[in-house]
């Protein structure tokens, strides 16, 4: 995996743990009220859930192939 897919990926599990222990009321972020915390819980975990979503990460075995292709042909930023 590139550098890129691991970082969305830490900050997609560090935005869906967040939300799940916002939901269970055993986390709040310090000095704001409860329903600044349950949005902006919610808005961290949409941005990072639509970021992970579109952006091309290569998981699978044909994504790798994929990728392998464009690196071959010089159409992507990867070295």
């Amino acid at each position: 995996m590139d550098k890129g897919t691991v970082i969305r990926t830490i900050v997609l599990a560090i935005a869906l743990m967040n939300q799940f222990l916002v939901g269970f009321g055993l986390y709040e972020i310090p000095g704001t009220e409860e329903e600044q915390t349950g949005v902006l819980s919610s808005a961290f975990t949409f941005i990072a859930a639509t970021v992970a979503w579109f952006k091309n990460n290569y998981l699978t075995a044909k994504g790798k192939k994929q990728k392998e292709v464009l690196r071959k042909e010089g159409l992507t930023k990867s070295k």
